[in-house]
C-alpha cells in the first residue's frame, strides 16, 4: 500500500552554494517587492519641506526625523541573527504592509514627535525586509551575483523615483493630509508576496551547508568589513544629502517644489540605470577598483551640482551623472559582502 502512495513533496530550503543557474523568476519576484516596499520610503523628502512649514521646524529638527527613521538600523545584527535561523519570508511578507501604513500616515499627523515614531516603525521595518532579502537574491543568483544584486537594487532605486513623483503629484493636488490614500498599494503588495512565497515556507538560509567548503568564520573579514565600512561612511555623505535635503536645498535656491521633487526622481532614474549596468559589469572585472572609481568620480559630479544650483538646464545632467555614479556602487557593495565565504550570510 505504501507503494500506491503519491510521493510527499519535498520541503524547499535554499543552498547558495549548491545553486548554479540564474533564476530570472525568482529574482524578479524579490526584486518587484524590494520596488513597493521602497516606493514609501522615498515619500519621504518631498513631505520634508511640507512638514517643515506645518511645524516650523529648523532644518536640524527635521533632519532629527531622518535619524528617527535610521536609529532601527542599529538592530541590523539582531535581524541578521534571526534571519539566519528563522524563515525568512515573514519579514519579506510583512514589510511592505508595515512601512506602507506607517508612511502613509505622516501627512495626517498633528504631531511632530507622533511623525517621529511613525518614521522609527517604518526604519524597522525596513531593517526587516532589506536584511534577508539580499541573502535570497544571493541564493537564486548562482556565480552572477552582481547581476542579481544589480536587478534587485535598481527596482530599488525605479521605486526612489516612482515614490518622489508620486507624492510630490498628490500633495500638489491634493495637500499632504491625502497621503494615506496611497497605503493600499502597500497592502496589496503584501497580499500577493503572501501568493507567491507560501511555497517557500520552510525556507531557512543556513539549514544546510556543502561540507566540502571550508566555510571562514565572520571574525577573519573584520578587516574587509572596516574598509568597507570607511566607504560606506564617506559615500553616505552624499548620498543622504541628496536623497533627504535635494527639494530643501532646490526650494531654498528658488526652485519650484515641483522641479524639485522631479530632479529627485531623475536621481533615482539615474541610479537604478548605472546599477544595473555597473552591476553586470562588476561580475568581469575587480569590484574593488571598479568601487574606489565610481567613489572617486561622483565627488566631481557633486561639486557640479552645487555649483550650478541655480541653473534648470545643468541640474538634471548633474543629476544624473551622480546617480549613475553614486547609486552604482549599491549593488557592488553587497555582492562583496555576500560573496564571502560563511554560514552566516
Amino acid at each position: 500500500m505504501q507503494d500506491n502512495l503519491p510521493p510527499k513533496k519535498d520541503k524547499v530550503a535554499i543552498n547558495s552554494e549548491q545553486l548554479v543557474s540564474f533564476q530570472k523568476k525568482k529574482i524578479f519576484t524579490i526584486s518587484i517587492a524590494h520596488f513597493f516596499h521602497d516606493i514609501y520610503l522615498a515619500m519621504f523628502a518631498p513631505m520634508l519641506p511640507l512638514l517643515m512649514t506645518q511645524f516650523g521646524l529648523s532644518l536640524s529638527a527635521a533632519g532629527m526625523l531622518d535619524v528617527a527613521r535610521r536609529i532601527p538600523s542599529l538592530a541590523t545584527l539582531i535581524i541578521g541573527l534571526i534571519a539566519d535561523k528563522a524563515p525568512v519570508k515573514y519579514f519579506i511578507i510583512l514589510s511592505p504592509a508595515v512601512t506602507a501604513i506607517a508612511m502613509t500616515l505622516i501627512g495626517v499627523t498633528s504631531s511632530y514627535w507622533l511623525v517621529f515614531l511613525l518614521l522609527f516603525i517604518a526604519g524597522l521595518s525596513s531593517v526587516c525586509f532589506h536584511v534577508p532579502s539580499p541573502v535570497l537574491i544571493k541564493s537564486f543568483s548562482g556565480k552572477e551575483t552582481g547581476k542579481g544584486m544589480s536587478y534587485y537594487m535598481s527596482f530599488g532605486a525605479i521605486a526612489g523615483m516612482a515614490g518622489t513623483f508620486i507624492i510630490t503629484l498628490l500633495i500638489t493636488t491634493l495637500g499632504i493630509e491625502k497621503s494615506y490614500l496611497l497605503m493600499v498599494f502597500g497592502l496589496l503588495t503584501s497580499i500577493v508576496l503572501y501568493i507567491k512565497l507560501k511555497d517557500i515556507s520552510d525556507v531557512h538560509i543556513t539549514k544546510k551547508h556543502d561540507n566540502s567548503i571550508n566555510y571562514r568564520p565572520i571574525s577573519d573579514f573584520i578587516p574587509f568589513f572596516l574598509i568597507l565600512a570607511l566607504i560606506m561612511f564617506f559615500r553616505a555623505g552624499m548620498s543622504l544629502a541628496l536623497t533627504l535635503y535635494l527639494p530643501i536645498y532646490l526650494t531654498e535656491n528658488g526652485i519650484s517644489l515641483w522641479f524639485a521633487g522631479v530632479s529627485l526622481s531623475i536621481l533615482y532614474l539615474a541610479g537604478s540605470i548605472g546599477m544595473i549596468v555597473f552591476g553586470h559589469i562588476s561580475d568581469k572585472i575587480s569590484k574593488p577598483k571598479l568601487l574606489f572609481l565610481l567613489t572617486l568620480t561622483s565627488v566631481g559630479a557633486m561639486w557640479g551640482l552645487i555649483t550650478f544650483r541655480t541653473d534648470k538646464i545643468l541640474i538634471p545632467l548633474f543629476l544624473i551623472i551622480l546617480g549613475v555614479l553614486l547609486f552604482a556602487s549599491a549593488p557592488i557593495i553587497l555582492a562583496l559582502v555576500h560573496n564571502l565565504h560563511t554560514k552566516r550570510p
